[in-house]
């Protein structure tokens, strides 16, 4: 078996956290007792949220807790050219394309879903549209084109087998109209090639596996090995958050 690789993924949009203090040690607890290596990434792609002292008191946490990694730290927006060539990979491939929709035509199709009782979802209408009926005056966002049949499957090493029908996973965004990476994008191009062999974290990021696994197929990229961990709680059954009082590290 190849080297284990985990990583610990923070936004730096506040303190780190219990919940995270927590998902950084197992990721450092299995790299160590596998031999391998533990990698951390500042997922600071959110720039208006993003800020140089929740950096460092994420790092000053980590060292307070005794968790080390490996190699330098990356941070994600240092990133974004190398993001925009995989995107650019599967536009060429024909597993991405362009998206002229309007504010106000998504608004429509948002409006029109709930009052059917459906979820949200982009209905695809520039899937396989002409290109020469792209609107001169807007920029596009790319879009993955995801497949509309089948499932996803994802084999967790906690949740056990989790299936998603395809037709409930829309094409989702990219690339914003304005060249920047999403997240979801940015953690599957960076992942891959970090070479994470394991992913340990919340469960609340189930679904976005199921997502991040459409685009690493897209990609053409082995997808690595999920395990998805119960949230924590507070007395009210809910995720723990800041409401349930201090809860820094």
């Amino acid at each position: 078996m190849s080297d284990i690789v985990t990583r610990f993924a923070p936004s730096p949009t506040g303190f780190l956290h219990i919940g995270g203090a927590r998902t950084a040690l197992f990721n450092w607890l299995y790299a160590k007792a596998k031999g391998g290596k533990m990698l951390l990434r500042i997922e600071d792609t959110d720039r208006q949220r993003s800020t140089k002292e929740a950096i460092d008191a994420i790092i000053e946490g980590l060292s307070w807790l005794g968790i080390t990694w490996d190699g330098d730290v990356v941070y994600q927006f240092a990133r974004a050219a190398r993001h925009r060539e995989a995107v650019e990979q599967m536009l060429a491939a024909g597993n991405a394309y362009r998206c002229y929709c309007s504010p106000e035509e998504l608004d429509v199709m948002r409006e029109t879903a709930r009052r059917e009782g459906r979820p949200p979802r982009y209905d695809g209408r520039w899937r396989d549209r002409d290109p020469s009926e792209a609107p001169q005056d807007r920029a596009p966002v790319i879009r993955l084109k995801a497949p509309r049949t089948g499932e996803t499957v994802i084999e967790d090493q906690v949740q056990g087998t989790v299936t998603f029908p395809n037709k409930d996973l829309d094409d989702l965004v990219l690339l914003r109209s304005d060249g920047n990476p999403t997240y979801m994008l940015a953690v599957v191009v960076d992942d891959h090639d970090m070479g994470v062999t394991h992913i340990i974290r919340g469960d609340d990021h189930l679904t976005n596996a199921a997502r991040q696994t459409q685009i690493y197929n897209a990609l053409g990229w082995s997808v690595p090995v999920m395990a998805h961990i119960p949230l924590i709680h507070g007395p009210d059954g809910a995720k723990l958050s800041k409401r349930h009082g201090a809860l820094g590290v």
